[in-house]
């Protein structure tokens, strides 16, 4: 490996054994169990004595997540990871992490290495914000004084100088995901994994890391992104990677990588190939007509979608899907579900009106998706928050313990019939 080298990956390969069991097996006693037990025993005992390899039958199946992946990360360089989901990305990441070992291969790491994978990784839940800083400095092999000297710029950026002295557990997933970055970002690891968690901050705190993996790159260390929002990766990277079923493509120009993504999206080789067709998106509060990335819980918004020249397409479907923080679906709004098609033709801007907006207070992200007849297009994420306000006119603001909604609602006695001598 040459000194430029810090990450070098050979011939890098993860399998998994997935179990399977039929619907006749689910439930069954004790006996049955031993019995099935004994009997696989006995063949595999069997089969050992004559020689033959071990077969598991329908017991289990091998399932590559990465397979035979090769590539070399140089100082200085923000390589782009990109791929659908069960691509094989955060397996990746979890192996360089050291967090998971790999069936085969080798992966050699030339420095200290500081994961944001997930919502939830690399902080002790029962530990304060100040303590989990220091922590997290300690496992990088920093000593006390380093961590101090690096501290007062941690809380900054991280905007939870309030908290932290409370326990990480009562943060909010998006003052972990703050506090989370800016500790791997300012404690100076020479490779910072970065994964999609990034998408829980608001649209300030987001120009914040992308400026911040800048200054990072620009100091010659190493940053590894992944992310399904291809304007950052795009704007970010220096190349890019894209992972199909295990399989890795190497691009020296982001926009080749993501034009690839989107072509596999098609139904084959004949699928038109289009760059990235979302240009734009906003809110607004349709009461203010003020453009943001916050509205109160109960009113309308606007969201405004803008695409690019170079995308042409006759008929497609726009989808909104609105997601909290953990990446799950809490609604969705379509082109399709009230019988609307589109064409770039009578023009390239669109507003979709959510009336009425109940989500609870909090952070979301919506993500926008082009689905044409042949592809289903890389999508576009924007941020928002959603503020709370006295809805019900009651003096009590909906919260956490509402659910996920505040629904509409009219509550009356029924007074009861009288009874009949």
């Amino acid at each position: 490996m040459s000194n430029d080298v810090v990450i070098s990956v050979d011939k890098l390969s993860k399998r998994y054994l997935v179990g399977h069991e039929g619907p006749q097996e689910r439930y069954h006693s004790l006996r049955d169990s031993l019995v099935r037990h004994g009997r696989n025993f006995a063949r595999k005992t069997l089969d050992m004595a004559r020689g033959r390899q071990i077969v598991q039958g329908d017991e289990v199946e091998e399932f590559w997540a990465l397979k035979d992946v090769s590539f070399e990360v140089k100082r200085g360089e923000v390589l782009g990871i990109i791929g659908r989901n069960g691509a094989g990305k955060s397996t990746l990441l979890k192996i360089l992490s050291r967090i998971t070992e790999p069936s085969a291969g080798r992966v050699v790491l030339d420095g200290r290495v500081a994961s944001l994978l997930e919502v939830g990784t690399g902080f002790h839940p029962e530990l304060t914000g100040r303590e989990n800083v220091f922590l997290n400095g300690a496992i990088l092999g920093m000593s006390k004084a380093e961590i101090r000297r690096k501290f007062d710029e941690i809380v900054d950026f991280s905007g939870v100088e309030k908290f932290l002295d409370t326990p990480v557990k009562r943060y909010s997933s998006g003052m972990y995901v703050r506090l989370a970055f800016a500790v791997a970002a300012h404690l100076e690891p020479e490779i910072l994994i970065v994964d999609e968690v990034l998408a829980v901050g608001d649209q300030e705190f987001q120009k914040k890391c992308l400026g911040k993996m800048q200054d990072v790159a620009t100091a010659g260390r190493t940053v590894l992104l992944v992310s399904h929002n291809m304007a950052s990766v795009q704007s970010l990277s220096t190349s890019c990677c894209l992972l199909e079923r295990g399989h890795l493509q190497r691009f020296d120009d982001p926009q080749d990588a993501i034009d690839r993504y989107n072509q596999s999206y098609g139904a084959g080789s004949g699928s038109p190939k289009y760059s990235y067709p979302v240009k734009s998106i906003q809110m607004n509060d349709a009461a203010t007509g003020v453009a943001g990335d916050t509205i109160p819980i109960g009113e309308t918004a606007n969201f405004l979608i803008e695409l690019t020249e170079e995308f042409d397409c006759e008929h497609f479907d726009l989808v909104l899907a609105f997601k909290h923080p953990q990446r799950e679906r809490v609604m969705s709004a379509s082109t399709h579900h009230v019988g609307l098609k589109f064409s770039t033709t009578k023009g390239r801007s669109y507003n979709c009106r959510i009336q009425n907006l109940r989500l609870l207070p909090g952070e979301y992200m919506v993500e926008v998706i082009v689905r044409s007849p042949s592809a289903t297009l890389a999508s576009s994420v924007f941020p928002f928050r959603v503020t709370d306000q006295d809805i019900y006119s009651s003096g009590v603001v909906p919260n956490a313990n509402f659910g996920i909604f505040a629904p509409e609602q009219a509550w009356s006695m029924i007074t009861p019939t009288a009874r009949q001598n």
